[in-house]
């Protein structure tokens, strides 16, 4: 009898020890980035130095760098990424470092980051195991069709809509066959990689360890350009309300992911357009994307993230002032001299390079805008320009300080969700 106990309590104390083994073990951690252009990041990696200028920022370039002074490789963060070029769609995986921003080739470095980047780096910051994140981005890419949720239904044209492309002669029945072929189709794209990712984890993560599993811990959305932009789907975008089916669209694609990956409340960030800064006046389409938050059916686990704190205001400041530069020889060449002597720089200089009957020679021109440039720029600013901006307005100047903020901001959200 004591023989068969001694064996039983060797039996239990090797399964106890055993469980207690594997309860340490820590679960794969699943991040999901979905959008379009901004998702997809347009900050090169030249301008990470900009970020070292602010105090305020320069801890987080020290993130952000390896002690060689490249880009840092977060030993423990993978990433799938999904994109698309000219060529179609591929995905690039390995560990997460810089440039895994917007490619030419889904699976070679671009050389440019998006929110990924600072989010992975500043989630495990926070954990202790491995992170995969699984991101998937296309430029110009709409809410309203190209990832358009099945509980939405097809597509349907509002009557202004209609109205307008029949004035214009269009062939009505065509444009709507086409319209519903295009609609979902990056929704499917989304899941269908989540789902193939999930499937063998460790094709992407090779320390992955089945028995600990993983968990979708969070889901972040970074879109809006092309439905900001679209008078078509909303005819009444520049009054209150103009925006609601976008809302209404979210709030069917935040329960429409949840279902198709099994988790119900699932953290979801939504990444709130932030182009131009903060608004004096009323945003109607960044109210119509932070409005499924306020849902009640979402409370605690679905937050909206403004990015426009986050936009660089130096720099859409001298954005603007090489905007006018630019602008100039536009005016030279249609004769419109009138509209650069309202600025004191330009008109003190433009007489040098006019002839006397008001006209000027492609080349007077050029060498005008270049002494227009250096007088009212000058290098100092210039020197600023290519130190911390890379890209155009709409992708929040291709600013590494901007899209390391933003990324952060998701993570930190994302993780305070993960705790309630």
């Amino acid at each position: 009898m004591r023989k068969t106990a001694t064996i039983l309590m060797a039996i239990l104390t090797a399964i106890c020890c055993s469980s207690a083994m594997a309860a340490g073990k820590k679960p794969l951690k699943v991040y999901i980035l979905v959008g379009q252009s901004n998702m997809q990041g347009h900050a090169k990696v030249e301008t990470f130095d900009y970020i070292g200028d602010d105090p305020k920022t320069a801890p987080m370039l020290k993130e952000m760098r390896g002690p060689d002074g490249k880009p840092r490789v977060c030993e423990k963060v993978w990433i799938s990424y999904l994109t698309g070029s000219r060529d179609g769609n591929g995905e690039g995986i390995g560990k997460l470092t810089a440039g895994y921003g917007a490619r030419k080739n889904p699976s070679e470095d671009g050389g440019k980051i998006g929110p990924e980047f600072t989010f992975g780096i500043y989630a495990s910051k926070a954990y202790d195991g491995s992170i995969l994140i699984i991101k998937t981005a296309w430029g110009g890419k709409s809410l309203n069709t190209d990832f358009r949720p099945p509980s939405a239904g097809p597509y349907v044209f509002n009557e202004t809509a209609l109205e307008g492309l029949k004035k214009r002669g269009k062939n009505i029945d065509e444009i709507k066959a086409a319209k519903a072929k295009a609609s979902g189709r990056y929704y499917k794209l989304m899941i269908d990689h989540v789902k193939k990712v999930l499937a063998d984890p460790k094709r992407v993560v090779p320390t992955y360890d089945a028995k600990a599993g993983y968990e979708i811990a969070g889901f972040v959305w970074f879109q809006g350009w092309n439905d900001m932009v679209d008078g078509g789907t909303y005819p009444k975008r520049r009054e209150s309300g103009g925006f609601d089916l976008y809302s209404r669209l979210l709030a069917q694609f935040i329960r429409d992911v949840r279902k198709d990956f099994g988790a119900s409340k699932m953290p979801f960030v939504i990444g709130v357009m932030g182009v131009g800064g903060v608004r004096d006046k009323p945003d109607y389409f960044r109210q119509a994307m932070a409005a499924p938050a306020s849902l009640g059916e979402f409370k605690g686990n679905v937050t909206a993230v403004e990015t426009a704190p986050y936009w660089d205001k130096p720099l859409a400041d001298l954005a603007a002032e090489m905007g006018i530069v630019g602008k100039s020889a536009y005016y030279l060449r249609k004769k419109e001299p009138k509209h650069i002597r309202k600025d004191p720089i330009g008109a003190a200089i433009l007489d040098k390079y006019m002839g006397k009957d008001g006209t000027m020679t492609n080349e007077q021109i050029k060498a005008f805008v270049k002494e227009y440039r250096a007088r009212r720029i000058g290098p100092e600013k210039q020197a600023m320009w290519k130190r911390g901006a890379s890209n155009a307005g709409y992708h929040y100047l291709g600013c590494a300080k901007t899209m390391s903020l933003i990324g952060k901001a998701f993570a930190e959200t994302a993780l305070k969700m993960e705790k309630k």
